[in-house]
């Protein structure tokens, strides 16, 4: 790479991901789909894959979310791992169980970029698979 070498993991970026992750996570369990709409880029770009649906742009991702029922929503993370690269471009990754779900482990991943509004998901991949 030519020029300036790129930064990973600034502490103060990482922290802001970090918080963007957090509210993200808080807004899937208790199903406040207004935030979780705020924190996917709403763009027709936007691309969420999910365990059983693949949503392209966000008007699919906001129809699935409006219709998506609010029970056994809680999860324990496992393994969370966010890594930024530069001040503008972050990819956080975590592991998933839920106690309606055993023998199931759930895997998620994000990619996230700093816009003038704020941290946003810009691709969003959710599997689950035998434990």
């Amino acid at each position: 790479m030519k020029g300036r070498p790129l930064e990973i993991d600034i502490p103060e970026i990482r922290a802001e991901v970090e918080a963007a992750f957090a509210r993200y996570e808080q807004a899937l369990v208790t199903n406040d789909v207004p935030v979780l709409e705020e924190l996917f880029r709403d763009a027709p770009e936007t691309i969420r894959y999910g365990a059983a649906e693949n949503l392209y742009g966000m008007e699919e991702i906001r129809a699935f979310r409006r219709a998506r029922p609010a029970m056994g929503l809680e999860r324990r993370l496992e393994r969370t791992v966010i890594t930024t690269f530069g001040r503008d471009f972050a990819v956080a990754n975590t592991m998933f169980r839920r106690e309606n779900a055993p023998g199931r482990l759930g895997r998620q991943s994000q990619s996230w970029v700093r816009f003038p509004e704020g941290w946003r998901v810009v691709a969003a991949h959710v599997s689950v698979v035998p434990e």
